[in-house]
């Protein structure tokens, strides 16, 4: 029998601190997972972990498992002011800043005086002592805390590799210096070629130890300053709202107060070209509200009295008052910034390559340096002998080249980005890239230009288009509406000035009249010239008639008593569409037209470009955007999404990978893996493939710096690695992992 109904499911989101890899966030979560009631996700970028629990579990309890787990959590307490934001952020990188700084100082010199032979002096391995002690010591205590951590829980991970292979590599050298012959005067690091067996007692491996904690410290910095990002496109989406409001009283009064001061029921003035504060009820006036940023749709919403509008949409026409019936957190703009944060919290944690392979190798080479010792100790090796084979494993399997395999890839392929307009996030985001299939394109400015545009002129008779311009151009300028807009930026194009109109007047839902150079000029709806009792002729009618079909907003003109024309506006499509799906589909990608326009429009859209009637999926609203990625995901299909306004925000985050075009809204921006900086949709095939390559080197990065040390590990086993030989491999494994990397600045893009 059940008992869900006497045990109700709740909800909370907790923050999570003291992670520092991918599997960190796994274990969390296997841990909640394990109690009674609970499921919980663990987002690793966003710190956060999203627990659903029923009426027997409290949220200390899921505290407590966090806690004893190893790590610390805590209801996230509620947003603060800009100011307060940017401090906590800049508090918490500072430590790591500070360690990273000490490092990188330290352990130059340290490098260099080990390799190059012509810099160590008579007591240059006591100076490497001095300045590499605080690197192992005070900048590398996150790995010793994360190792001791871990070996509490009985795992291992990266960490526990670099803490056992710098603490190693450092207390060898403390005893080659004190109680072996290292510390003599004039003591120089061999360079012969040779592989012979020996107590290590002249040998200092502090190069290694400061070198391989300065080299992973520069990673974590600029991992963790990319994961201060993480809620950022919900703070943009958040700000997108209006900070201010006229509120207006019982008697009239006008007054100036925060947006959030506002409640069910009040009523507010939206001035035009303002931001609507909040959504409501329109209780007077009439306007045109450019919703496109929020809704992708492309043309602008007549509203009038009695008409619902949405808070962050734009007033483009006339004046409005409004009265509030959502504020706060159950606004459109708030529920889909909760769709964008569940959607990231829903996405699975990425393990990156070097977390899963230390999970199997970290292991691997720490009993494999126990069994050495024991080895050579039960065969009358002696001691010194036994422990230089068992710390020689040790210190060739510390990750120098592994260090460097994932950020000098990522420093080098994102450099090569940034030049091509391609930003990318993180090493999580190129996994993605790899598997995908099916591509998911916003229309309204992705694949079109975003704005309304005056696309074509329907005259009739002998009448002159450039007149048709002329006079409907200059009435239009006189108007605040977008596809008015259009219209009379289409005539300023082709003819350069336009007259100046008399007796101007707003006709609201319908048009605009007025009197241009003696003539008496209506444009607007079909309506209005019928309330002048004029009709359009047949060639005009056909005309507005295939427009209206193909999704076009038909504007008819008449002058002097007498209809002349109909004038086509759309939102465009980008001349480079067409080309950037044909490019798409080389990549095996298949593309998806996804719009909240009517279907005759996105179908039109559709066959510009070449994309099949059936993969167009319009009439969405934004929230359920991410619905139809999720859709699609269910059918086994790997997606990535195309999108530039806040109503895409929670697909691209939803999405396997999500670009983000960069000439759109911060919000979606944020959302998105990979940011195209330039409004060219070809730039996303081009993305598409630089992620691929860069993941390609990344992984082939990781295997030789595996191999190199994997090699080696025998040879140190058995005793037989003198310093030139350890030295000599990891160098040259770290060369050539850099090396390899540096190949990605050949990448040439597609676009021009």
């Amino acid at each position: 029998m059940t008992t869900t109904a006497s045990h109700p499911t709740a909800e909370v989101e907790l923050a999570i601190g003291g992670m520092t890899c991918a599997s960190c966030a796994a274990r969390i979560e296997k841990k909640l997972n394990r109690m009674d009631g609970v499921t919980a996700t663990v987002n690793y970028a966003t710190e956060k972990a999203k627990v659903s629990y029923d009426g027997d579990v409290s949220v200390q309890d899921l505290i407590a498992t966090v806690e004893a787990t190893g790590y610390t959590a805590q209801e996230p307490t509620p947003p603060e002011r800009d100011e307060a934001e940017h401090t906590d952020a800049d508090d918490e990188l500072r430590p790591l800043r500070q360690r990273l700084v000490t490092a990188v100082t330290l352990a130059v010199p340290v490098v260099a005086m080990a390799m190059i032979p012509a810099l160590q002096f008579e007591y240059w391995q006591w100076l490497s002592l001095t300045l590499a002690a605080p690197v192992v010591t005070y900048a590398a205590w996150p790995f010793h805390r994360a190792a001791f951590t871990n070996l509490r829980h009985g795992a291992a991970t990266m960490d526990t590799l670099i803490s056992v292979g710098t603490s190693a590599a450092f207390l060898w050298s403390l005893w080659a210096l004190f109680l072996g012959t290292a510390g003599e005067p004039g003591m120089t690091h061999p360079f012969e070629l040779t592989i012979s067996r020996g107590d290590g007692s002249g040998n200092i491996y502090l190069e290694a130890a400061a070198g391989v904690t300065a080299f992973i410290l520069a990673g974590r910095y600029f991992e963790a300053r990319s994961k201060r990002k993480a809620g950022a496109a919900l703070k943009a989406l958040l700000e997108l709202g209006a900070k201010d409001v006229t509120l207006l009283g019982d008697d009239g009064r006008e007054r100036t107060v925060p947006a959030v001061e506002l409640k069910v029921g009040d009523r507010f003035l939206v001035r035009p070209g303002e931001k609507i504060a909040t959504d409501g009820t329109v209780v007077e006036g009439s306007s045109a509200v450019d919703a496109s940023m929020l809704t992708g749709e492309s043309v602008p919403v007549e509203v009038a009295e009695g008409d619902p509008v949405t808070g962050a949409t734009i007033n483009a026409g006339g004046r409005l008052v409004v009265a509030a019936t959502r504020v706060g957190a159950d606004t459109q703009l708030a529920r889909m910034a909760r769709l964008v944060e569940d959607a990231q919290n829903g996405k699975a944690a990425a393990q990156r390559l070097a977390d899963r392979i230390s999970a199997v190798f970290v292991p691997v080479v720490i009993a494999l340096a126990l069994g050495t010792l024991g080895f050579w100790l039960g065969n009358g090796a002696g001691v010194a002998a036994a422990f230089t084979a068992a710390v020689a494993v040790l210190i060739i399997a510390c990750p120098c080249a592994l260090g460097l395999a994932t950020p000098t890839a990522l420093m080098v392929g994102t450099g090569r980005g940034a030049q091509l307009g391609i930003l990318i996030k993180g090493p999580e985001v190129l996994e993605s890239t790899r598997k995908v299939d099916t591509i998911v394109l916003d229309k309204t400015g992705t694949v079109t230009t975003g704005r309304m545009t005056l696309l074509a002129v329907h005259t009739a008779g002998t009448t002159d288009e450039a007149e048709v311009l002329r006079l409907a151009g200059a009435l239009e300028h006189a108007s605040e509406h977008p596809v008015a807009r259009a219209v009379a930026d289409g005539a300023l194009e082709k003819l350069g000035s336009l007259p100046a109109p008399e007796d101007f007047a707003n006709v609201p839902g319908l048009g605009v009249q007025g009197i241009v150079d003696g003539h008496a000029v209506l444009v607007g709806q079909e309506r209005l010239l019928m309330e002048w009792a004029m009709e359009l002729p047949e060639e005009l009618r056909r005309a507005k008639s295939e427009a209206e079909a193909a999704g076009r907003t038909a504007i008819a003109v008449a002058w002097d008593g007498e209809a002349r024309a109909v004038l086509e506006v759309a939102d465009a499509v980008k001349e480079t569409s067409p080309e950037a799906i044909r490019r798409l589909r080389a990549l095996g990608l298949t593309p998806i037209l996804l719009t909240g326009d009517n279907e005759a429009v996105a179908q039109a859209v559709a066959r510009e470009v070449g994309i099949a009637p059936e993969d167009v999926i319009a009439e969405v609203l934004p929230q359920d955007k991410a619905d139809v990625v999720k859709r699609l995901q269910g059918e086994g299909r790997s997606v990535a999404m195309v999108g530039d306004g806040v109503n895409d925000a929670a697909a691209l985050a939803q999405a396997d990978l999500g670009l983000a075009m960069g000439t759109g809204t911060d919000a979606a921006i944020e959302a998105g893996d990979l940011t195209l900086v330039r409004g060219d949709l070809r730039v996303a095939a081009d993305a598409i493939r630089l992620a691929r390559r860069t993941l390609g080197t990344i992984r082939s990065n990781l295997f030789w710096a595996f191999a190199y040390n994997v090699a080696a590990l025998p040879l140190a086993a058995a005793g037989l690695l003198n310093p030139m030989i350890a030295g000599a491999a990891m160098a040259f494994s770290s060369v050539f992992v850099v090396g390899n990397s540096l190949r990605l600045r050949s990448f040439r893009a597609a676009v021009d």
